[in-house]
């Protein structure tokens, strides 16, 4: 129900960066490097060339080992611990599941960070034993016709990859009540710091510097992304205070009212308001927001800092490149993207691309997550209708939801995702709607199944207008691969 609180009207609006032609047609995979590592580059490019006729790919600026360190992580992620059923579908170093270490995959330029409170971390043997596959990468696929795209994570220094890295305290996004939300599945850090938008910018500017051969840049996660029930309810640190002062927010009605619908939500909320909701829909969501009006305005202020944020970074990768390379940005689909801040409206005058964020493995993990947040605190709803008023409100299904949260789980690999067809092609209409001329790229995943990934790539396909990113390698067996290729006629049926 939340998120129904952050439903705010967007505009529409034109971008006069570079963008390809409206109706190109645009296969991204997502290779992530550890594959031309583990396989070689050019086996890689073989691979998507001959199966799918892919026409760009997308990377990263790190390199990885296998580790057993203290600190390593799992790959694939674990996503919360909800997602450690996940096993790749093309074996990394011999394996389908393993815990690695990753590093720079060049060697940073100290001097655009002079000053700055983060620092691109160091580069070590890893780095100079393995770097320089990397840039190889990139210009195999340019000699083969295929764009490159490099992603890095908009507010997790240092920001190579998402699951290493995070911010110190003080530029932790917080709660009205003043705490923190530990545990969270992202690290992204406060996006009204100033030092976080600072290291950004040195950020692209480095890898543009280090990747000349580049197409273009991609930034994931430029939002407060909405996994957790707390999430959702982010920005009231100290430089998000400072930040609200200057565009005119009223800080202390955006806290208050926030901090009211949290408890109304924790405690007050019934099933017949719920089952209102459900029936109603958008009057039973006008009476909510007229209670909260705070809430309103926290969503317009997020929007218009990532807005900020956007500007910055676009401006950074215009005069870096001198105006040759695109700047696409990621983030979640309707409504989430609303509770989130990814305003597609007041985003599209700062990019050239806006990728719409189909994992819909993650779909029922959020749900859970929320019911659970709220079953434990609120003995007034009960489990079914709570389900079918978060099912509703966040549009996920075609059909009638689960009605007992033991249904509602992170897929197991051989399981379908528990998303519905027309809902993902709804949440991609939506936000080509938003964007106006701005090329909208549907971001599918390609975990799970053969049959359940051929429906959702058909789908993403032709909602996307032909223009789609796949996530990623490491979940693309041949099989799929070859799947691939039909759907985007690439390949025989």
């Amino acid at each position: 129900m939340a998120a129904a609180a952050c439903i705010i009207k967007t505009q529409k609006t034109k971008h006069a960066m570079n963008k390809p032609p409206p109706f190109a047609r645009s296969l991204n995979i997502s290779v992530m490097p550890e594959y031309p590592q583990s396989e070689g580059g050019e086996r890689v490019l073989d691979n998507l060339s001959e199966r799918t006729a892919a026409t760009a790919v997308t990377t990263s600026p790190y390199v990885m080992e296998p580790s057993t360190a203290p600190d390593a992580g799992r790959e694939p992620p674990a996503d919360a611990k909800a997602g450690a059923v996940r096993l790749l579908d093309r074996q990394l170093w011999g394996k389908r599941e393993l815990t690695v270490r990753a590093a720079p995959s060049f060697v940073p330029d100290k001097s655009l960070y002079t000053g700055l409170r983060y620092q691109p971390s160091e580069p070590d043997p890893l780095t100079r034993r393995e770097g320089a596959q990397i840039a190889a990468f990139i210009d195999a696929a340019r000699t083969r016709g295929m764009d490159a795209y490099m992603q890095v994570q908009s507010a997790i220094p240092p920001g190579y990859r998402v699951q290493f890295g995070g911010a110190v305290a003080d530029d932790r996004p917080l709660l009205p009540n003043g705490s923190a939300h530990e545990g969270r599945v992202d690290k992204n850090a406060s996006l009204a710091s100033p030092h976080i938008i600072a290291y950004g910018c040195a950020l692209l500017r480095d890898v543009i510097q280090a990747y000349p051969n580049l197409s273009g840049l991609r930034v994931d996660w430029p939002e407060y992304p909405p996994y957790a029930f707390d999430s959702l309810f982010f920005d009231f640190s100290g430089h998000a205070e400072t930040a609200a002062n200057r565009l005119g927010y009223d800080f202390a009605r955006m806290r208050m009212d926030t901090q009211r619908l949290i408890n109304y939500l924790l405690g007050e909320m019934a099933d017949p308001a719920i089952l209102a909701f459900v029936g109603s829909g958008r009057a039973a969501l006008r009476d909510l927001l007229g209670r909260f009006p705070g809430v309103i305005d926290l969503c317009a202020f997020k929007a218009d800092l990532i807005a900020e944020m956007l500007s910055a970074y676009s401006k950074t990768v215009d005069q870096a490149s001198a105006g040759t390379m695109d700047f696409v940005v990621q983030g979640f689909p309707p409504p989430w993207s609303q509770a989130s801040g990814f305003d597609v409206g007041k985003i599209a005058p700062h990019v050239s691309g806006i990728g719409v964020k189909l994992y819909t493995m993650h779909w029922p993990m959020m749900v859970r997550g929320y019911a659970q947040r709220i079953l434990a605190a609120n003995g007034n709803v009960s489990e079914a209708v709570l389900l079918r008023g978060l099912f509703a409100i966040l549009d996920v299904l075609d059909d009638a939801p689960p009605l007992q949260l033991g249904d509602v789980n992170y897929p197991e690999p051989d399981a379908a995702h528990l998303a519905g067809l027309r809902a993902q092609e709804r949440k991609i209409m939506q936000t080509r709607a938003l964007a106006g001329d701005i090329p909208v790229y549907a971001f599918s995943h390609a975990y799970g199944p053969l049959d359940d990934f051929r429906a959702r790539m058909d789908v993403a396909w032709q909602a996307s207008g032909q223009r789609m990113v796949v996530n990623r390698y490491g979940y693309l067996s041949d099989e799929k691969l070859d799947v691939l290729g039909q759907v985007t006629g690439a390949g025989s049926p």
